[in-house]
C-alpha cells in the first residue's frame, strides 16, 4: 500500500485485545526523528459510513487515517468519529491520542506512536513496523460540538502486520505459514473463548474473510450447545490419509485438512484432534 493510493479488499479481523501497554504512559508517543515517507494526503478526508464489513467500506469510514496505512496486505479496521462529549476533549494533542485509547479500548499497541503530520487543527500519530506505517490515528481540535482535542478517524493493518511483541500480549493468535511467515487473520486466525460466557475452555479456529468465514471449534468439555456444530469434537483421531499438511503453524499445532474441509484435523505432540465445523460463526455476546 502507499500513501495517497490505497487499495483494499480486506475483511474485518477479530476485535480482540492485543495491547498491554498503559494508555496514559510517558511512552505512549515518541520522537523518532522525520518520518521517512511521510504521508502527504490532506488530514480532513470526509467519511462515510456504510453498513458492512469489508475494506472498501472501512476506507470509507475512516478518512485521512485509513489513507495514511502502509500495509502489506488489506486495511483490517478503520473508521471515524465517535460520539465524544464537549467535556471529553483535551487541552494537547496527546490528550486527544489518550482519549482514542480510552474510548475505543483497541487493539494493537498503545505505546511507540509518534506525530507524522502536525497541522494548526489536526495531527497524525502513526505506530511504524519497519518504517510503514501499520495504525493510523488523526486528532481533531474543536470539531462541532466538542472543544478540545479528541479522535477524529483512526485505522490500522491487520495484526500479523504488528510486531509478536505486541500481539502475544493479546487474545488473538498469529499462526506462521510453511515459510515461518505470520499469516494474516483474514487468512486464518484462532483464539480462547470469552470467560464471561463461560467458554474459556473452548478454542475457535477461524478461514477467510468476514463474508466467507469458515469456523472450527475446539470444545473438549461441550461448553457449546452441539446444535451450533457440523459433528462432535474428538480429541483423538487418527489422521486421515487424504488430510494435507496446510503448513501452518502456531506454537506445537499443525494444521491438517482434507479436501472438503469440513473438519480441521490439529496434530499437537500430543497426537490428533478433530476440530469440527461450526454450522455458522459462532460469537459470545
Amino acid at each position: 500500500m502507499r500513501r495517497g493510493l490505497v487499495v483494499v479488499t480486506a475483511a474485518l479481523v477479530a476485535a480482540v485485545g492485543c495491547g498491554a501497554e498503559d494508555d496514559g504512559g510517558e511512552d505512549m508517543v515518541i520522537d523518532r526523528g522525520p518520518v521517512a515517507t511521510p504521508y502527504s494526503g490532506p488530514l480532513h478526508i470526509a467519511v462515510k459510513e456504510v453498513d458492512e464489513d469489508t475494506p472498501a467500506a472501512m476506507l470509507l469510514a475512516s478518512g485521512a487515517a485509513g489513507r495514511a496505512l502502509e500495509c502489506d496486505g488489506e486495511i483490517a479496521w478503520g473508521a471515524g468519529p465517535d460520539g465524544w462529549s464537549e467535556h471529553d476533549g483535551g487541552d494537547t494533542p496527546q490528550d486527544g491520542l489518550r482519549l482514542y485509547f480510552h474510548m475505543f479500548e483497541p487493539p494493537g499497541p498503545r505505546s511507540g506512536f509518534r506525530v507524522e503530520r502536525a497541522e494548526t487543527d489536526r495531527v497524525l500519530y502513526s505506530y511504524d513496523v519497519g518504517g510503514r506505517t501499520k495504525v493510523a490515528v488523526v486528532v481533531a481540535k474543536d470539531q462541532k460540538n466538542r472543544p478540545g482535542w479528541g479522535p477524529e478517524t483512526h485505522a490500522s493493518c491487520d495484526p500479523a502486520e504488528l510486531p509478536a511483541s505486541v500481539t502475544d500480549s493479546g487474545g488473538q493468535e498469529i499462526w506462521t505459514d510453511r515459510d515461518g511467515k505470520r499469516v494474516a487473520t483474514t487468512t486464518l486466525s484462532s483464539y480462547a473463548g470469552a470467560q464471561h460466557c463461560g467458554w474459556q475452555k473452548a478454542h475457535f479456529l477461524g478461514m477467510g474473510r468476514a463474508d466467507d468465514r469458515r469456523q472450527y471449534v475446539r470444545d473438549p468439555d461441550g461448553v457449546l450447545d452441539g446444535d451450533l456444530l457440523t459433528s462432535p469434537y474428538d480429541g483423538d483421531v487418527p489422521m486421515p490419509a487424504d488430510a494435507h499438511d496446510t503448513g501452518y503453524r502456531y506454537g506445537d499445532r499443525q494444521l491438517w485438512l482434507t479436501d472438503d474441509r469440513t473438519t480441521a484435523y490439529v496434530r499437537t505432540p500430543d497426537g490428533v484432534e478433530a476440530w469440527p465445523l461450526a454450522k455458522d460463526v459462532v460469537a459470545c455476546a
